[in-house]
């Protein structure tokens, strides 16, 4: 019998909040997290907003000597592990053996900061000044080390990249790991850090994101007929999860239940979406396969949303595919609505909003829906966010590559 993974430990930073609680508050109040780049001069940039970090102290994760040269997608992801550890009270069970605790953060894009910041000293004063933590800077891997050093984690360690999909991905291969009995805990997510100018040129140049500069706040619209594109977020979301029978060994508070997973590819485009939705579809129904549930089941998606042509209309078509008639029945919210879009480590994120969803029965609004674009004709929660008993939140992460992932969150009972 499958055991059954509970989730013990819940953290996150993003542009709305700076721990899981403010987030939460500020995703049900509709605040929005989206405003003009601080980071760097971006006055010859077609996009001048994202989503940036706000009143972050890396002091509370790691000493003055350290910050200089940790980029920041390390440091959210240490922000967003401290708040999930600490909640899930692993450390402080006397029978932790640490030795099984697996460690799983991934990111999309790692130290890129890095990696501007080097080829400059290199194109300026040669190979000899570049520092010794360029390549153990810039690689994606380094977050979920960090992670692991700080705790003494000494489980299995890896870094999934899979671009947009990679939280989700962590989320759900970390409870396989504890199901086929590799570790008793895998703290898991995604973290992202990836504002910076070669960053947003990159994206810029692929057409991707809005230039609705004069109006952050009505820039990220999922679904919305006026949708011009997505928004550059930085972030990170960690959670902590352990088998149920572990969990209750030791005594430990369940914040809700981790229930299925599905991962494909749309084996199609390197960044378009699948015509058909194809891969989308597949991801969900293996997620709602694994979860033991029916489409009549789930209480409430949480969609990749990502406010592009492309992606919000191709996810409609893959969610009525699917679920057929219900499709119009189950809510269906974009937290990038309000964060904008925190790439590799999105998909942690909105597990935990589903989580919270699950907790509180409520269901936050897609901000910015006026009228629906071209093919999306769901139910998006528009204008207000709504009492809504959720027992399954389903989640789904899309990235470049055509990786899906869905997974979905349980009340616990």
């Amino acid at each position: 019998m499958k055991k059954r993974i509970v989730v013990t430990g819940m953290g996150a930073i993003t542009p709305v909040g700076n721990n899981v609680n403010d987030t939460w508050a500020a995703l049900l109040e509709g605040k929005n997290g989206i405003g003009p780049i601080t980071y760097f001069d971006t006055s010859r940039y077609e996009t001048r907003i994202a989503g940036e970090i706000k009143n972050f102290d890396p002091t509370e994760i790691m000493e003055k000597k350290e910050i200089r040269r940790t980029p920041l997608y390390i440091q959210f992801g240490l922000k967003a592990a401290k708040e999930a550890v600490e909640q899930s009270g692993i450390l402080k069970f006397d029978g932790l053996n640490k030795d099984r605790v697996a460690v799983l953060v991934g990111s999309g894009i790692g130290g890129i900061s890095v990696t501007e910041e080097q080829l400059k000293v290199l194109n300026e004063k040669g190979p000899g000044r570049i520092s010794p933590f360029l390549i153990a800077m810039l690689i994606p891997n380094m977050a979920s080390a960090f992670v692991s050093m700080k705790y003494g984690f000494r489980g299995p360690n890896m870094c999934i990249v899979t671009a947009c999909a990679t939280g989700t991905h962590s989320i759900g291969e970390g409870a396989k790991m504890i199901q086929r009995g590799d570790a008793d805990v895998a703290v898991c997510g995604g973290t992202e850090g990836a504002i910076t100018p070669l960053g947003l040129a990159g994206f810029q140049a692929a057409r991707s994101l809005s230039t609705r500069n004069d109006d952050p706040d009505q820039a990220s619209r999922p679904f919305d007929k006026d949708r011009d594109g997505f928004v550059m977020a930085d972030g990170a979301g960690i959670m902590v999860l352990e088998s149920l029978e572990y969990a209750q060994a030791r005594g430990a508070k369940i914040i809700a239940e981790y229930a299925g997973y599905g991962a494909s590819d749309d084996a199609f485009h390197m960044t378009a979406p699948s015509e058909d939705g194809g891969g989308a579809i597949l991801s969900m129904k293996n997620a709602i396969a694994d979860a033991d549930i029916t489409i009549n089941d789930v209480s409430y998606i949480n969609a990749h949303g990502t406010s592009t042509v492309l992606n919000d209309k191709t996810e409609s078509l893959a969610i009525r595919t699917l679920f057929g008639k219900q499709a119009y029945k189950v809510p269906i919210s974009s937290t990038k609505s309000m964060t904008g879009h925190m790439l590799g480590g999105t998909g942690a994120v909105e597990a935990i909003v589903c989580a919270m969803s699950c907790i509180n029965n409520v269901i936050h609004k897609t901000k910015n829906f006026v009228q629906g674009g071209e093919g999306c004709d769901l139910d998006y929660v528009p204008n207000t966010k709504r009492a809504v008993e959720v027992n399954y939140a389903l989640s789904n992460s899309f990235g470049f590559g055509g990786h899906n992932g869905s997974i979905i969150i349980k009340k616990f009972r």
